[in-house]
This record gives C-alpha cells, sequence and structure tokens, in this order.
C-alpha cells in the first residue's frame, strides 16, 4: 500500500466533530423491515411521546392480525414495480397460471443479505418463477414504497403535502449483519430517494434487538406480560396467570387495536423502578429469519444505555419452522414432487404456506386437538397427474405417523408433529442464548426481554420460560411484533441514547512500517529507494469486543508514499481475533476501503503532507473523515464494504 503512519495512534473524545449543523425534522419515520412482515410508524418531533402506528392495511389474513404486512413483492413481467404485501400477494395468486409464470414475485428475500457472503450492488436474488432480479433494485422498489405510503399518510393528517426533507427516516437491520449489508441497505434507500450521499444523516440505521431495547425500558407494568411465576402478576395468582394473563391482555390489545397511537410515558417505566444503575438485562429479539440478541446495562440518571457483550445471534427465526414443514412434505410426497410444485404453481405454493402460516400461530404447548392444514385444490390435482395417485394414497404409504388425511382435503397434524417441526429452531434459540448466558460479561442479569414477530409463539416463550426462568425474569411487552418499530421511532428522535457499544470485529488497516531487525520477519523486508520497509503491516483501529464510546474516534495520520499521488486508497481489513500482527494471517478479510481524494487540495504543500484520517466506530456504522493538515482542508472520504 501506498502509505505510512506518521503519528502513533491515539483515541480521542472529538466533541467537536459532533456539534456538527443538526438538521430539524418534522418528523421521525421508522421502517421495519422485516423477512417475513414490516411495517412503518412515525412521530412527530414537536410531541415525541406519541407513536403513531401505519394505518390498516386493506386485505389481510385470517388468524394473523397486526399492524404489519407481509414482506412480499411482485413486478410486472417488464420488471417494474406492480404491488406489495397483501396486494401483491393477491394479485398474483389471482394471475391465471399462464400469465402468472411471468410475473416476478419475491418473498422472504431480506434473508438474502444474511446468507451472502460475499454482498455487492450486483448481488441477485431469485423470484418465484426463477428468474434473477438485483437485490438492490428490489430493496429500493420496497423502500420506495414505505417511503410513499408514509409521506401519503403524513400528508391527509397536515392537510398539506409533506416534504421527504421533513422527514428523519429509521430503517431497522439485525445487529449480526456485518457492514456490507448495514452500508446495502442505505444504498437501497438512496435508491429509494430517502435521503442521498450529499446529506446521509437524514437516514439512520438502527439496530433491531437495541430499538427493542429503547422500547422495553419505557414499558409500564400493564403493557407486559410476565412469563416467570414467582410472583403474581396484576394481582393473578400464577397458576392462571399463563391462560389468563394472555387472554386479559389479548382483550385489551384488541380494545385499542382501534387506536393506532401508543403514547411512550416520558418517565421511566415502572420496570425501572425496580432497576438500579449498573443492572443488567438481555433482549432477545426474534424474528422471521433471524434471531439476535444484545445485553445492556442501564446507566442512570438518564438511564442511557451500555452494550455489555456484543451482539450475537444467527439465521434462528421462525422461517425454521416453514423450512420443516417443507421438509416433511418433501417426506410424504417426494423432493422431486414439491420442487416441480414450487415451480410449476407458484401461487399455489405460496397458499399453502399461508395455510401454514396461520396453523403455525395456534400451536401451544398444551393444545391437544389436531391442526388442519387446507391442501389447495391444484396441489391435490397436480400430485395426481404427478405420480399417478392421490394425495391420501400418499399419506397412507408414507410412515409419517402424526400426519393424517382428513375426509374434507385436509392434512391433519397432531400437536405433537407441529412442535416437532419448532423444535430444532427453538433448540438453536435456547442453545445460543446458554452460550451468551455463560459468558463473563454477562453475569447477574435481571431481566430478559423477549421480542419480535417469533416472540408471539407459546412454544418459543414456553421454551425461554423453562430454560432461564430461574435465572432471570422473562417479559413479553404486549404487542411485541410492534416493539422493535417503536423503539426504532425512539431511537430517531435520540440516537445517542446508547451510549457505549461493542465492536463485534477487530478493525484495522495496512500500512507500510520502517524495517526492525530481529522485530519482523524478513520474508516482509520490501526495498524501496534505499529505504527498507516492513510490508503487509497491520495498523489496528479497534479490537473486537472493545467497547467504544458514541463519537468516539480513531486518529491515525498518513503520508503519500510518493509526494506526487493524488488519491490514496486505505484497505481496511477485519478480523476476529484479537491480537494481529499482519494482513497476510488467517482470518483476516479485507473488507473495505477508504479513500481519499486529495485533487483541488494545494500542490505547493510541504512534500511530507500529512492526512489526519479520523474513524468513528461507535455508532451502528462506521463513519471516516479526513484531514489535509498542511491546507487544513478535509478531503473527501469514502469508506466502501461493498465494492472493493
Amino acid at each position: 500500500p501506498g502509505i505510512t503512519p506518521l503519528s502513533p495512534s491515539h483515541i480521542v473524545k472529538d466533541s467537536d466533530a459532533e456539534d456538527a449543523v443538526e438538521q430539524l425534522f418534522l418528523v421521525v419515520v421508522a421502517i421495519d423491515f422485516g423477512t417475513t412482515s414490516s411495517g412503518y410508524a412515525y412521530s412527530f418531533t414537536k410531541e415525541p411521546e406519541c407513536i403513531h402506528v401505519m394505518r390498516r392495511w386493506e386485505g389481510g389474513d385470517p388468524g394473523v392480525s397486526n399492524q404489519k404486512t407481509p414482506t412480499t413483492i411482485l413486478l410486472t413481467p417488464e420488471r417494474k414495480f406492480h404491488s406489495f404485501g397483501y396486494a401483491a400477494r393477491d394479485f398474483y395468486h389471482d394471475l391465471d397460471p399462464s400469465e402468472s409464470k411471468h410475473w416476478l414475485y419475491f418473498e422472504k428475500f431480506k434473508m438474502k443479505l444474511h446468507t451472502t457472503s460475499n454482498l455487492t450492488m450486483e448481488t441477485d436474488l431469485t423470484a418465484a418463477n426463477g428468474k434473477k432480479v438485483k437485490a438492490l433494485e428490489i430493496f429500493a422498489y420496497a423502500l420506495q414504497f414505505f417511503k410513499e405510503q408514509a409521506l401519503k399518510e403524513l400528508s391527509d393528517q397536515a392537510g398539506s403535502d409533506f416534504e421527504n426533507t421533513e422527514v428523519r427516516w429509521v430503517i431497522t437491520v439485525p445487529a449480526i449483519w456485518k457492514q456490507p449489508a448495514k452500508q446495502f441497505m442505505r444504498q437501497a434507500a438512496y435508491k429509494a430517494g430517502m435521503a442521498s450521499p450529499e446529506n446521509p444523516e437524514q437516514l439512520i440505521i438502527a439496530l433491531e434487538p437495541e430499538a427493542a431495547s429503547i422500547y422495553c425500558r419505557k414499558l409500564r407494568l400493564h403493557q407486559m406480560i410476565e412469563l416467570s411465576s414467582r410472583a403474581p402478576v396484576n394481582g393473578y395468582s400464577p397458576s392462571d396467570t399463563i391462560g389468563t394473563g394472555f387472554t386479559q391482555a389479548k382483550e385489551h390489545v384488541r380494545r385499542n387495536r382501534q387506536s393506532r397511537t401508543f403514547l411512550v410515558e416520558n418517565v421511566i417505566g415502572e420496570i425501572w423502578s425496580e432497576l438500579e444503575e449498573g443492572d443488567r438485562y438481555i433482549v432477545v429479539d426474534s424474528g422471521g429469519g433471524t434471531v439476535d440478541m444484545t445485553v445492556h446495562q442501564i446507566r442512570l440518571p438518564e438511564g442511557h444505555l451500555k452494550e455489555l457483550y456484543k451482539a450475537t445471534g444467527g439465521p434462528y427465526g421462525s422461517l425454521g419452522v416453514d423450512y420443516e414443514f417443507e421438509k416433511l412434505l418433501c417426506k410424504i410426497f417426494g423432493e422431486d414432487f414439491i420442487e416441480q410444485f414450487k415451480i410449476k404453481r407458484p401461487a399455489a405454493w405460496v397458499d399453502l404456506m399461508i395455510a401454514f402460516e396461520s396453523r403455525k400461530r395456534a400451536a401451544a404447548p398444551d393444545r391437544t386437538n389436531p391442526l388442519n392444514i387446507t391442501l389447495p385444490f391444484s396441489f391435490i390435482d397436480y400430485y395426481k397427474k404427478f405420480r399417478g395417485h392421490s394425495v391420501e394414497h400418499a399419506l397412507r404409504k408414507s410412515n409419517v405417523d402424526f400426519v393424517k388425511w382428513s375426509s374434507q382435503g385436509m392434512l391433519r397434524m397432531s400437536p405433537d408433529a407441529m412442535n416437532a417441526l419448532f423444535k430444532p429452531t427453538i433448540d438453536q434459540i435456547v442453545q445460543h442464548l446458554s452460550d451468551v448466558f455463560d459468558k463473563p460479561e454477562v453475569t447477574n442479569v435481571k431481566f430478559l426481554f423477549l421480542v419480535g414477530g417469533f416472540a408471539e409463539s407459546p412454544l418459543l416463550q414456553q421454551a425461554v420460560q423453562s430454560a432461564f426462568g430461574s435465572r432471570c425474569r422473562v417479559i413479553i411487552p404486549q404487542d411485541v411484533g410492534l416493539t422493535i418499530l417503536k423503539g426504532a421511532v425512539l431511537f430517531g428522535l435520540d440516537p445517542a441514547v446508547i451510549k457505549v457499544r461493542r465492536s463485534p470485529l477487530t478493525y484495522g488497516v495496512g500500512v507500510l512500517n520502517r524495517f526492525v531487525e530481529g522485530k519482523h520477519p524478513p520474508e516482509k523486508l520490501l526495498i524501496k529507494d534505499g529505504t527498507r520497509w516492513c510490508t503487509d503491516v497491520f495498523d489496528k483501529f479497534i479490537s473486537a469486543d472493545q467497547s467504544v464510546a458514541l463519537g468516539e474516534t480513531v486518529t491515525r495520520s498518513y503520508t503519500p508514499a510518493k509526494p506526487s499521488q493524488l488519491v490514496i486508497v486505505i484497505n481496511i481489513y477485519s478480523s476476529e481475533q484479537d491480537n494481529v500482527s499482519f494482513i497476510t494471517e488467517s482470518g483476516v478479510k479485507k473488507c473495505g476501503t477508504l479513500r481519499l481524494d486529495l485533487t483541488g487540495t494545494d500542490a505547493s504543500v510541504p512534500n511530507r503532507r500529512e492526512i489526519k484520517t479520523l474513524m468513528q466506530f461507535g455508532d451502528t456504522e462506521i463513519k471516516a473523515m479526513a484531514i489535509d493538515v498542511a491546507t487544513s482542508k478535509s478531503v473527501k472520504v469514502g469508506i466502501d464494504f461493498l465494492n472493493y
């Protein structure tokens, strides 16, 4: 690389950098872009205690009532945006099969950002009919849809057109996502016109479990359901807490469903009246695609939060249950048939999964009666054509005990069969939580907040309660699917509420150092113009799991190796290991570039020009800036984790 460090490294608390012009937005709109369902909520900065959840959507599913809409998107055969959510699903479903195979239908596509190890702006997504489209376009279409819906609702409320410039947008992503996926979301939002590279402050990327944590700490006792049977909750004795507590809560939610505005008391919720300075709690955000968890410690008096252990988790969302159901179908009807059916009758496959979804929500630990899943007519019909015998025959022949054929044309699953579909996913969540509880940083946890859509599952609730109820109190906010959305709005109103985070990786850059005999390995020696250099040195900015305060910057000074250089490209490397000396060590990955553009700065500068680079790590995204010290001009700098 063409740079060499000038100064020893030091970390400065740079408060001036933070006092940049704070833009005033009239409203904060948060978008919870989920794997299975999405939604938005907003709050006017003048009355931050009111959070409004988006209008009810047309179309909904039996047995699934919530304010969010499925994360599904439909493009016309010409690849233009057609519809989103229930509308996309229903339209696609009503198309004639001969037509539908030309339309591009996408669902559950957010997981692609988590599972793609080398994500770029060119990464593709595959539609239900097998055709490929650039992921960036799909994400931008989806975000643009939410942008337009939200602006429309705001304009209707205000009685006049609401401008995008008056909105601060917040988009939530899983905390375990790597930097490229976060940057990808930001690029998609720019493409959707929410903010721009010139005005990046207009968009905040929030981490899902953090948003939930911010909301949970405002909870009042009537806004949550406690699962532990330590003490009567709201005056119920423990024995009937679970049953009646839930029905009561559901009643309460149902009555209040008409109102879409939630008051967040500005007092710190009652739950905090029991939290003292230094208390710790875990937030487990279990959604459709991923489960991620974060451990926070409270800092009084303002109740700021400090992250104690880096966010962890994995792809253990409720999609895992759908996947198990699909495996079960393959076992009964044959993998070859299921694969064909998905391609040839994509709309009917979607139908079948919707039917499964509503039964999935009816699964409970104490359920005794079977769950019936309607098989679409075209499934029965296509199977007969494909195999030459009936679905009923296949069920009788397969040795899957728990699944029977009912005379009404349904798959009848015993509760045990349904619970078995949940088991692998729930076991992974419990195992992961146990691992986190065993970490030395995670002792004396007082509460465990279970949030996210999957947290509505009584099976998951029971598993978490029986595994950890003796160690801490397990608490579920009432409108658990909207927790993240509301927390994201609160975060947008006050992004400084989380004061200390942990870096998930070690970050550094590759540089040349003066070669020191005996200290540096001889194979790293490079002689250039008579100077002996050691190459491939990993100049560490920050270590994995190091605490970083909000706004804390790491400063380095570099000088171009050739005085005439006008563009300096600095490679950024990351590793999960703490002590890294060279960028060639195993486990060190190049993860981005930092580009300094020196054109337009004075050429008459001293021949050793110093470029001071500041990198900020305490935020949800890594930011960088650079200054040409001789002219004290700021240097254009881009930090890129996607195209390098």
